[in-house]
Parts: C-alpha cells; structure tokens; sequence
C-alpha cells in the first residue's frame, strides 16, 4: 500500500508540476457570489485554476483580486484572458474563449496578446497557442482535463454511439424532460465496466486534478466507493438541475459555450465592463497561499481556498498549518471563507493550530460557520462534483 501511494502522488505531482490541469472553473460561481457576499470594499484572494472565476467576482466590483496559484499554467491561462479582455473586440474573444478556436491567432496573439503577458507566460504561449489553432479539438479539450473530456467523448461517439442522446438532453426543456432521457437512454449503457475501471484509476485522477488524498475521504462516504458517488453526481447533473445554463458540463460535453450558457465573463455586456476597467482589478501571482501572504503587505476580507485543502490534509498538514498562520498574518475583520471538499466533513480545518498574540489555539476556535446557508446553496450547485462546500467566517 506503500508503494501505491508512493507511484499516485509522484504521477500527481508530475501532473500538476507540468501541464495545464484547468482550462476551465470547476467551482460554480453563482454559489461563491451568495457566500462572499462581496462589497466595493472587499480585497479577495482566489486560488487562480482556469482564472473565470476570479473574472466573475470582479463583475461584482470588490476593491482588488489577488489570484494565486501554485502551477504557473494556471495563471499564463488567467494572463492570456485578461489580455484578451484588454485588447481583443468581443467577436474576437468570443471566438477564442467561446468558441474554443481562433483561426489565425498566431497573428493575433503577436500583434495584439503577446506583450501584454509576463515573460513565463509569454514563453509558455508562445510553445502551445496550437491549442487554440487545431480543427478537430478545441481549447477545452486541452489540458490534463480536457483531454480526459475529449477521450471520453470519442467513447462516447465511437464505441457507445450514444451522441444523439447526449445532444437530446442538452436541449431538453425540462427537467422531466432530461431524466427520462438520461434515465431510459444514457445512465445503463454509459456505464459499462470500462467506464467503471477507467474512473477507478489513480492516474485518470491525477488528470482531472483529484489527488489519492481526495480519493481516499470520498471512499469513506459511500459503500459503493468512488464510482458510486460519481454515479450520483452525474445523476444529480443531468437528472434532477437544469442543464439549459449548466456551462460546466456542457463544455466539456460539446468543447465550446453558447451565447446563452456560457459563464459571465463571456457574455458581450460583461466583456465591456472588464473591459471599462473591472478587469484591471485583478493580478496574478505564482506561488502558494502561504507564501503570496508572506511576501505581500495586503489585508484579505475574502478567501476563496477552493478544494486545496483536502490535498494537505493527508500528508503535508504542517503545511496546512503553516498556511493558516499566514492567513492570520494578512486577514482583514471580518473576514469571511469559502471552500469545497471531497468530503461531507472537513475536521481537519479545526484541528489546525496557529498562533495568535502569542498562544497556540486551533482554527475551529476562530470560525463561525454558517452551515444551512453553505447546504443550501451546495444543493443547487451545477458542477456537483464536491460532497461539500463550507462558508466561514473569522472570529476573534
């Protein structure tokens, strides 16, 4: 049991150490306005992923963003959209991050996107901008996570042939409409043993960002494992929330947006007002929480931590502990968090000890949770991939 745990975090780490994970938000933003309840004042700090969502809560006008992440694909990914914003007209937006395809970017990106990144992001675009160049697969069929979307669909095409029905149930007009499809054409035959084997891999996880940490809580939960609570999720997807304005799946499903289900960024009147200014609000920085907190005199009313801490909870706690020492170092009063998790319980944020005028003390001590509002919210989630999401605000 050593060694595989040994092999699943060297291949996670490989993973996220060389290649974009995220070319896209797989937290539903609609949720994180409600929780955050951000104000003009509010200065936030978003673990930056695929970057759409520090750009949605910049919609909502908070006083600055900080957007951090460890993987500096990540943030070349966040850089080349707010470059797009700044110097791009909307169809041209539209077609690259919309669409996923821009026919002759490479002249576009030279003349207009490429002196407005940071020289990593600008050597790293210059190598992969094919990604948005390519006939047959579209940007969001790129990166670790896209390319396990884009392997899935040629097995759904190719080897199920049930693409009719997938298309029947995205235009669906009702929920009733799209469980008995899913119900009566989808659910048996999509999932067959290879289904179940694939998704029951280390490495497969590893590409969609689920570290054997994250793995091991979900296991806990359900009798059934992880398949049986992918089962659910998808279930709860395409079965029971509407898939009319669901962009999450739907574009990892077709491989680009509509004009109607898109996220917010990409819609022609929010593209104006990042463009008027919202957009200038955010910056990007590559590096940990901890350490972005450590080097930048900044009060933080705001953290989004996403799923992050599921992945230190397992075997770099001292991290965790050290992250939220940091955190205490820059929080601003009243200062609120929000995160997700693998699992229906995150303990191990309570148990962390930290240091505050000079006594150690644990973390539980110093939030208020608001756990009806967090289940409420959770329940309409459109991802629906985490068994939790978690809204907390400091005390002292």
């Amino acid at each position: 049991m050593a060694v595989v745990e040994w092999m699943s975090t060297r291949v996670f780490n490989f993973v996220h150490r060389h290649n974009l994970v995220y070319n896209t938000c797989w937290e539903d933003p609609r949720l994180d306005r409600v929780a955050l309840e951000l104000g003009p004042d509010d200065t936030v700090l978003v673990i930056t992923s695929a970057g759409c969502n520090a750009l949605d809560y910049a919609l909502v006008g908070p006083a600055y963003i900080y957007a951090v992440d460890m993987n500096p694909r990540q943030n070349a990914l966040l850089e080349m959209k707010l470059a797009g914003i700044k110097n791009l007209d909307y169809p041209t937006f539209w077609e690259m991050f919309g669409e996923g395809r821009l026919r002759g970017i490479r002249r576009v990106y030279e003349k207009k996107l490429r002196m407005a990144l940071s020289p990593w992001s600008r050597a790293w675009w210059d190598r992969h901008l094919d990604f948005f160049d390519n006939p047959r697969r579209t940007f969001y069929f790129r990166g670790t996570s896209g390319a396990f979307a884009h392997m899935m669909n040629i097995y759904v095409d190719r080897v199920l042939r049930l693409r009719p029905w997938v298309n029947a149930i995205l235009e669906a007009k009702t929920v009733e409409e799209q469980r008995e499809i899913y119900e009566k054409h989808l659910r048996d035959r999509f999932w067959s043993r290879s289904v179940h084997f694939v998704m029951k891999r280390d490495t497969v996880l590893s590409l969609l960002g689920v570290p054997r940490a994250q793995r091991e809580q979900v296991e806990e939960l359900y009798p059934g494992g992880l398949i049986e609570y992918i089962q659910r999720c998808v279930e709860a997807v395409f079965a029971r929330l509407p898939l009319s304005d669901n962009y999450f799946w739907r574009v990892y499903i077709t491989g680009h947006y509509t004009p109607t289900c898109c996220p917010e960024y990409l819609k022609p009147e929010n593209f104006e007002k990042l463009k008027n200014g919202l957009a200038d609000r955010i910056s990007v920085h590559t590096d940990t929480v901890q350490g972005f907190l450590e080097k930048h005199d900044v009060r933080i009313s705001r953290f989004v931590l996403l799923d992050h801490m599921d992945w230190l909870s397992d075997k770099y706690f001292p991290a965790l502990e050290a992250e939220w020492q940091a955190i205490l170092l820059r929080v601003a009063p009243q200062a609120r968090f929000i995160w997700r998790s693998g699992g229906l319980r995150t303990d191990f944020v309570n148990r962390v000890q930290v240091r505050l005028n000079g006594e150690l003390c644990r973390v539980g001590e110093l939030l208020r949770y608001h756990r009806q509002l967090a289940n409420e919210l959770h329940e309409k989630c459109r991802v629906h991939t985490y068994a939790s999401f978690h809204i907390a605000d400091l005390v002292r």
